[in-house]
């Protein structure tokens, strides 16, 4: 498999936890962001649910402090190691932004050196196309990183054997399931996942029941684990908007129109748990 270091790019929710699951796996983790106070909170953020785990006797004292001092915290971009056997980047799901920031990444990385992206909608063949086309890959995790045992790996058109069996076997390596998928708008997960939410938010736009009751049919009646509106809350209600941006952009399918009250809701900024507000509210 050949890859020891790696270094992700963003500590939001999703890099903190790519880097609690490679660390805590034995690879050693450079965690990058922009400034020191996000990087301090995103470790405490790890150091937390390492403690979370080791209530629960799924790891020891010494496995979480092995973890934590398998990460280094890294600020800007520019100080990426060039060395780095695999770069996963966890941004904005914003396309211009991360091609912007994968120019840059390539310009410094070794050319041997496989990138990856932690996309949950956006075309890897596309991110790749002027970059290194037959060494990107997209790998997305679910949330939460350390709970979920799902990656879907996505091969750009140009993704090589090579990588994607790299990919693959490093999946593994940090004990998830991974999941082979061509590179269309949405890939599987969310391609099925947020028409549903979409369509969950049409009936309440619509006034066909409560954003409680909405909920209880699905947990009851399908046995979801969670309502399809407190789903949304909990991703984020401007992800679920790009999302299906992205999805009604690949398809030009009426189908995959965002609900008005998603776009107003968004426009709003009650974006669910993070901003405290969404179709429900958080202490």
């Amino acid at each position: 498999m050949n890859i020891n270091k790696v270094s992700i790019v963003g500590a939001g929710t999703m890099g903190n936890g790519i880097a609690h699951v490679f660390a805590l796996n034995g690879f050693s983790v450079d965690l990058i962001d922009i400034n020191d106070e996000i990087l301090t909170k995103a470790k405490n953020k790890i150091s937390n649910n390492l403690d979370r785990q080791v209530k629960k006797e799924i790891i020891t004292d010494t496995d979480k402090e092995n973890a934590l001092n398998r990460i280094s915290l890294i600020t800007g971009i520019d100080n990426i190691d060039s060395k780095s056997d695999l770069v996963i980047e966890a941004i904005i799901e914003n396309k211009s932004i991360k091609l912007e920031l994968w120019k840059k990444i390539h310009s410094i990385v070794d050319q041997n050196s496989i990138f990856a992206s932690n996309t949950s909608a956006i075309s890897i063949t596309e991110l790749s196309a002027d970059i290194r086309p037959d060494k990107f890959i997209g790998m997305h995790f679910m949330n939460p990183v350390p709970v979920m045992k799902l990656v879907e790996i996505i091969r750009g058109y140009s993704t090589s054997d090579e990588t994607y069996n790299t990919i693959k076997e490093l999946s593994e390596a940090l004990k998830k399931t991974p999941v082979e998928v061509h590179d269309y708008p949405g890939f599987i997960s969310n391609r099925i996942l947020m028409p549903m939410i979409n369509e969950a938010i049409y009936t309440l736009y619509e006034g066909v029941a409560s954003a409680e009751d909405i909920d209880t049919v699905m947990k009851l009646g399908m046995a979801h684990p969670m309502g399809p509106l407190t789903l949304a809350d909990f991703i984020g209600l401007d992800v679920c908007l790009d999302i299906m941006n992205v999805l009604y952009d690949g398809f030009n399918d009426s189908k995959y129109r965002p609900c008005p009250l998603l776009k107003k809701m968004v426009a709003a900024k009650k974006l669910g748990r993070k901003t405290k507000e969404g179709f429900f509210k958080y202490d």
